[in-house]
């Protein structure tokens, strides 16, 4: 039997690459890890110890998956990044900088146990949970 240590990446298909990099690198503090060129179609960025790789649904490895993502048809229900621990109120600071709108923060089970996690939205509409750092 093997045990699962975490998230190694996801992969999140977009027609939106541009507002998507600058959404996961700006307002979540992601750095581009890798790039290949634009016909390959992947963008693969560093959340802490895993990776998020974006995918142009333009490109050869976007068209694999099908059409585009929208607000009704998402690929994913939601994600969710540990964030090392912030104060709250500076969380929400952050967010609304962005004019990011916020669900509210409330106590949520995960892998770690209960925590304060909160809801935003990336610009394609996935759901991404940001969850406090014990």
């Amino acid at each position: 039997m093997f045990e699962v240590a975490g998230i190694d990446h996801i992969v999140l298909r977009t027609n939106n690459l541009e507002k998507m990099i600058e959404f996961y690198t700006k307002v979540l503090g992601c750095n581009i890890e890798r790039e290949t060129p634009p016909e390959t179609g992947l963008t693969q960025l560093r959340a802490g110890s895993a990776l998020i790789d974006l995918v142009s649904v333009e490109s050869r490895l976007g068209k694999v998956g099908g059409g585009p993502p929208t607000k009704t048809e998402n690929n994913m229900d939601h994600f969710c990044l540990q964030i090392k621990s912030i104060p709250e109120k500076e969380l929400i600071a952050h967010l609304s900088a962005f004019n990011i709108e916020t669900g509210e923060l409330s106590s949520r089970y995960g892998a770690q146990g209960f925590g304060n996690s909160i809801y935003i939205n990336d610009p394609d509409g996935n759901v991404v949970e940001l969850r406090n750092q014990l």
